[in-house]
């Protein structure tokens, strides 16, 4: 099972999350605090574009924290709408 926290909280746990390149991808229904929407997006060579939301916990923000891809290249179709977390979220494997 892996699990994703910051500041003490859980943000998500689910044991059929995806690894890519070590980062584990949640399943958008495992992750249990708001996701802030943002304007931020990145681009991978093989995966496609990339989508950010900031977290929210207790009013504090983690700003750009999650990641996902909404429509990734066929070579990473297995993360679609899947929920990645970095910038000191811990995500840890149970």
């Amino acid at each position: 099972m892996a699990t994703a926290t910051w500041n003490g909280t859980v943000l998500a746990t689910s044991t059929e999350t995806v690894i890519v390149e070590g980062n584990h991808y949640f399943p958008p229904e495992s992750v249990v605090v708001a996701l802030l929407p943002s304007e931020t997006t990145s681009y991978c060579g093989w995966k496609g574009k990339a989508s950010y939301a900031s977290v929210q916990v207790n009013g504090a923000i983690n700003t750009d924290a999650a990641w996902f891809y909404e429509q990734p290249y066929d070579a990473a179709k297995e993360i679609t709408g899947r929920i990645a977390f970095w910038k000191g979220v811990v995500v840890s494997d149970d």
